[in-house]
């Protein structure tokens, strides 16, 4: 597994091996870096329709008729086939939630309502378990500490660690299910409950102890149709299947659980997860992140929706996901090889991957 070739060339050389994670906290900003990040893009910041809604459309739609296909083909290599493409296509439409936690409010008129409407809803995964959450994550004085519910210092926990935190991502979908059809109208009599499960279980985060702060507003609104959608679809599927039989259901479960463990590898390879706790700098926070930028193909699948460039994309978290590309290239023309921000940039997913367990292989001794 160490010695696993990346499927993908080498765009710029690997980083060297994880070292001193304190010094990594403490690493002083580099303010040219940080001054160009702004000044190059500023023409980059607008969310394009053009882009969205295609994009969008796109993938739900295949993710949909290969989900058709997988429960209707009686072959079982292209049922299969299908299944595997309406995984990726899913996965793909269902990562602009982190898109909505970034873009103002007031862009993409009805975008957000969409994506609920075919996406959110029908994955039991609507906006609002990442919209309030993720936004912790970029905070300045949040990253990489116990109040970031999105960091875990993965690279000095224990070996085991990343098998348990890969396999969990298969009880995603049944814990979504149970979540919606029977904990959330639980709730609405059981208001201990209810507070529970919103704290513990809305929130797209890794970090066990994070804990939620009760919505209030427009959110709160937001919130209250969001979930209604949610329990209504939970129980139409539990229904449906009762009287019709359980496997487009169980093949859904399939299809929605392989989408979730490749993005749960995604997260494993998006930071170098050196941080014990310590508040970060800005160029700290950059260098515990990771770019993986072209000439590799096979990224655009295992991190799509602009997540190849989730190291720039803590510099610039205003940035939409189609401009990283061009953001890339005009930070890597300006500042050259030599740049700091070249360092955050690797070869691909198995390279990384690798580091990671060659790191938690040095926490074997202790306890």
């Amino acid at each position: 597994m160490l010695a696993s070739p990346s499927f993908e060339p080498a765009s710029q050389p690997l980083a060297s091996a994880p070292g001193d994670a304190a010094s990594l906290a403490r690493t002083p900003d580099d303010k040219a870096m940080l001054r160009a990040a702004v000044e190059l893009t500023r023409d980059l910041g607008e969310a394009k329709a053009a882009i969205f809604w295609p994009d969008m459309l796109a993938s739900a739609l295949i993710g949909y008729a290969a989900l058709a296909g997988a429960i209707l083909s009686a072959n079982m290599g292209i049922a299969i086939a299908c299944g595997v493409l309406s995984a990726l296509a899913f996965y793909r439409a269902l990562l602009f939630i982190h898109e909505l936690s970034h873009i103002h409010r007031t862009a993409l008129p009805g975008f957000r309502f969409v994506w609920n409407v075919l996406v959110g809803i029908p994955m039991l995964t609507p906006s609002f378990m990442y919209e309030g959450v993720h936004p912790l994550h970029h905070a300045r004085t949040r990253y990489g500490t116990a109040e970031d519910p999105e960091y875990l210092p993965l690279a000095l926990m224990k070996p085991w660690s990343l098998p348990v935190f890969l396999l969990t991502a298969i009880l995603l979908p049944v814990a979504l299910l149970v979540r919606s059809a029977v904990l959330t109208p639980l709730g609405v009599i059981i208001p201990p409950l209810r507070r529970l499960v919103w704290a513990r279980a809305s929130a797209l985060a890794i970090n066990p102890a994070f804990r939620r702060r009760p919505p209030e507003g427009d959110f709160a609104r937001m919130v209250f149709w969001q979930e209604l959608g949610a329990s209504l679809w939970a129980w139409f599927l539990i229904g449906w299947s009762a009287t019709h039989g359980w496997r487009p259901l169980l093949i859904g479960i399939g299809v929605i659980a392989l989408g979730a463990v490749l993005n749960q590898a995604r997260t494993l390879v998006a930071h170098l997860w050196e941080n014990e706790g310590e508040t970060m700098t800005v160029t700290g926070q950059y260098l515990d992140s990771v770019n993986v930028p072209p000439p590799g193909w096979l990224t655009v699948l295992w991190a799509p929706v602009g997540l190849r460039y989730h190291a720039l994309h803590h510099l610039l978290p205003s940035v939409p996901y189609h401009a990283l590309g061009e953001a890339h290239r005009r930070l890597t023309a300006e500042l050259g090889t030599g740049s700091t921000y070249v360092k955050s940039s690797y070869a691909g997913l198995f390279p990384l991957l690798g580091r990671l367990v060659r790191s938690t292989m040095g926490q074997r001794s202790g306890v």
